[in-house]
């Protein structure tokens, strides 16, 4: 999945003079919609973020975990809501996946993206010792070897088993010529990886990172078209990769299908100065991430660049209905 350009915390924000007319203010208190348990990447991004739009809109954002469905019942929690501007919510990458393997009829069409919150590329990452030292020599292991190797660091079919398969399909090679061991999540998968049990984990870089950083674990490639500030010598699979193929999970803010444009970019101004703010900048850096910013056209154009890529590899290696 190619991603669309970035702008990090250096870089100029510019506020366009559409925004000055884009004045609708909430009169009462807000409901941010988090479909995933409190705790969690996205949780932790959504209450920030909430935190500082209560501060420029001068009313409460209230923050409900609506979790269930892989997804579903936060995810329809949002996408149905009165277009108000009054319920806001955390859409994530699922919003590209779920409709492929059945589990809903709602996809990006039934919600208003925002603007981008954070967005986490998956990695190519091996033990310390392992014979591979760059994503070349591995790839050209797995074409010569199919379905000698192994990878893990989340259950079938989530979003870092498609890493691994749609970019071995993208590259010409059968999509499961890397045996996926599912595991309950990035931690366990690393672990396994450690324990010599599997031969890669394709993980977020930055989950890696710190293992990397103790020489415990080896980052051969970051899933992306700009490489890690924090790992900066880590290549982006752009670089190496003839199909140019990269892969991240994202979290969005986005309204509920229908919200009226003058909300809509009246809550991407908001999202944009909150995203200037130290506040912001050091809760991402606490994180180990980079501030991003992508808004609101260009967001809805990567969630259904997403979709039609996410469900082409689930559709590859037989996971879609």
């Amino acid at each position: 999945m190619k991603s669309f350009a970035l702008a990090t915390a250096a870089a100029l924000f510019t506020t366009t003079s559409a925004f000055a007319a884009c004045d609708w203010q909430p009169e009462r208190a807000v409901t941010y919609i988090v479909p995933w348990g409190a705790g969690g990447g996205t949780d932790a991004n959504s209450r920030m973020l909430a935190s500082l739009l209560e501060q420029e809109f001068g009313v409460p954002f209230n923050v409900v975990n609506r979790t269930g469905g892989n997804g579903v019942v936060g995810h329809t929690a949002i996408a149905t809501a009165e277009p108000d501007g009054y319920t806001v919510g955390a859409a994530t990458v699922e919003i590209a996946m779920m409709r492929h393997v059945g589990l809903t009829e709602l996809s990006y069409e039934n919600i208003t993206p925002i603007a981008l919150v954070d967005i986490v590329p998956a990695s190519v990452t091996v033990a310390a010792d392992s014979e591979f030292s760059s994503l070349d020599e591995l790839m050209v292991y797995v074409k010569e070897n199919p379905g000698d190797l192994t990878a893990s660091g989340t259950a079938q079919g989530g979003i870092w088993h498609l890493a691994i398969a749609g970019m071995l399909n993208a590259e010409g090679l059968d999509p499961q010529a890397v045996r996926w061991i599912p595991s309950d999540g990035a931690a366990s998968g690393m672990q396994e990886l450690m324990a010599g049990g599997v031969d890669m984990v394709t993980v977020a870089l930055s989950e890696a990172k710190q293992l990397i950083d103790a020489g415990e674990l080896k980052g051969l490639a970051y899933m992306h078209d700009e490489r890690m500030a924090a790992l900066p010598d880590v290549p982006t699979s752009a670089e190496v990769l003839d199909s140019g193929w990269t892969l991240a999970a994202f979290i969005t803010i986005s309204g509920p299908e229908g919200m009226d444009d003058e909300i809509r970019c009246s809550y991407e101004a908001a999202v944009e100065k909150a995203f200037q703010t130290q506040e912001w900048a050091d809760f991402k850096a606490s994180r180990g991430a980079d501030v991003v910013w992508m808004n609101s056209a260009d967001t809805a154009a990567m969630i259904a660049e997403a979709d039609t890529n996410l469900g082409n590899t689930m559709s590859a290696i037989g996971l879609a209905k």
